[in-house]
């Protein structure tokens, strides 16, 4: 007679009689304890920027939904340059030159959708916006394969090699346009740079929200299977019913919050003049949602964890990073993969630079000047390791948001000078870099 196994429950550790509840919790909930240290550290930010405001100026305005609407749209285009940061670092290489990677392709595509399509397509054609951006991503995608070939296949150094980009592709998208700013872009292709046109609105976000609350579930459910099925120790069902209520607590907290802001009455006046309401604009609550900058990143965060975490790409990474010589000898092809991490990275580039142009309404040459110092530190900030083989997606998300909360803080409390800033952000890197050291010696 046979019988089937059955999966172990949640394996009892020796020692957890002895933990304090805290630590019992984390090892029940199996969270990652970089994560919540970056999570707290966020919270604390806010809180003290929010604090501030309120005892010196009697009011604080850092924890209201206008400005952390406004928070998320900033991160969006350090966030998904971040995202492929991780991938660059973790193979221990760097990339100086993405922030003059996004002001090339950034006037590449307002010359193209100002100065070249509208003359073959007319002026307003639907598909100027399309052509714009593929051609951007596409540009950018080429100019990271050609660094990672010089890279990979002339062993030159990833940092002489981005150095150099860094001042090439800024000097080229000088003189692009001899320095003149390419205004304004098509109106279509504005509104991938937010605004309150540029946003999915409140029911758009409620959909969001309660799609990723069964996205949540379902992935949780799918990872207990899994688990079952492979005879691994499972998590008490309180921890996996903690996980999915704090998981999609916090996604629909931030529907509250971007649904929370309104239009400004201006915006509204002129909406409701060309819909022939009747009603007074000031009593016209039209809230913003998710603006689409936000929605970009969370797409772009989505399908980098996958490609991080479900695919061999993402496994021969964190192979190159743990050891570049191991991974050659294995039979993984460390040149060629490095040549793709590049152009993966250039690609994203070209993607911030939609963004951001859009969001300009115009190209300027100095677009995404000294972004990639910011996409670097919020990568390190973000839990992923110089030394390679460490770092996660969602910490190089949570990372810009530190970064990005640290820059707008300091401008409302009165300290918006960019040397201020500066300082702060290199603090920041610094003292995330000896968190880093710090926490591998420990697990040693």
């Amino acid at each position: 007679m046979t019988t089937t196994p059955t999966a172990p429950q949640h394996a009892p550790q020796v020692n957890d009689a002895h933990l304090n509840p805290l630590a019992r919790f984390i090892r029940a909930t199996e969270l990652d304890t970089r994560m919540l240290g970056m999570v707290g550290a966020l919270l604390m930010i806010w809180l003290g920027f929010h604090l501030y405001g309120v005892l010196v100026n009697g009011n604080g305005v850092f924890l209201t939904p206008r400005n952390l609407w406004n928070l998320s749209v900033q991160t969006a285009v350090t966030g998904i340059m971040a995202t492929g940061m991780v991938l660059v670092i973790i193979t221990r290489n760097i990339d100086l030159s993405v922030g003059s990677i996004v002001g090339f392709t950034g006037m590449v595509m307002g010359i193209l959708q100002v100065n070249i399509l509208p003359q073959y397509l007319g002026l307003g054609h639907p598909m100027i916006w399309v052509i714009t951006a593929i051609t951007g991503l596409i540009v950018g995608a080429l100019i990271g394969a050609f660094h990672g070939w010089l890279i990979a296949y002339r062993a030159i150094p990833s940092f002489i090699v981005t150095l150099g980009g860094l001042l090439v592709w800024r000097g080229a998208a000088f003189l692009t346009a001899d320095g003149k700013t390419i205004s304004p872009v098509d109106p279509t292709f504005a509104l991938l740079g937010g605004g309150p046109y540029g946003a999915i609105g409140s029911t758009g976000s409620w959909i969001v929200g309660i799609l990723g609350c069964i996205a949540i579930i379902w992935i949780l459910m799918r990872a207990r299977v899994a688990r079952r099925k492979h005879q691994f120790a499972l998590r008490p069902m309180w921890a996996e019913a903690t996980l999915a209520a704090l998981t999609c607590g916090a996604l629909i907290g931030a529907v509250l919050v971007v649904n929370a802001y309104p239009w400004p009455i201006g915006i509204v006046k002129t909406y409701a003049a060309a819909n022939g309401l009747t009603a007074d604009p000031a009593t016209i609550f039209i809230s913003h949602g998710f603006a689409i900058p936000v929605m970009i990143l969370a797409a772009v965060a989505i399908a980098m964890t996958i490609l991080m975490t479900r695919t061999r790409f993402g496994r021969y990474v964190f192979a190159i990073g743990g050891n570049p010589e191991a991974a050659a000898l294995a039979g993984i092809n460390t040149r060629w993969m490095t040549l793709k991490i590049f152009s993966l990275m250039g690609m994203l580039s070209g993607l911030a630079a939609v963004v951001a142009s859009a969001r300009l309404n115009s190209a300027t040459n100095a677009l995404g000047d000294l972004e990639e110092l910011y996409v670097i530190a919020s990568a390190v900030v973000g839990g992923t390791s110089l030394a390679g083989g460490v770092g996660t997606i969602y910490g190089a998300i949570i990372g810009t948001l530190v970064i990005q909360s640290l820059q707008t803080g300091m401008v409302l409390i009165g300290y918006g000078d960019g040397s201020y800033r500066k300082i702060v952000v290199g603090i920041a890197l610094v003292l995330a870099v000896y968190l880093d050291i710090l926490y591998r010696k420990k697990i040693k």
